[in-house]
């Protein structure tokens, strides 16, 4: 009988699934949140905190 192919063989390296569902659902939730903090806004929403400026950078050298 001949072996079947596995065009996609186990990754050792790869995150898990049930790490990758929690990862995803706290993505999600995040999302849900902005949205729900936002609205109703025209700007988009944004799950990420953008980098600090150097005006910010001055104000915490202040402190």
């Amino acid at each position: 009988m001949a072996k079947k192919f596995d065009p996609a063989p186990h990754d050792k390296y790869a995150a898990g699934v049930k790490e990758a569902a929690k990862e995803d659902r706290k993505t999600h939730d995040a999302l849900k949140t902005g949205l729900t903090d936002t609205f109703p806004a025209s700007d988009p929403v944004s799950a990420t905190q953008p980098d600090k400026s150097r005006h910010d950078a001055d104000q915490d050298a202040r402190r």
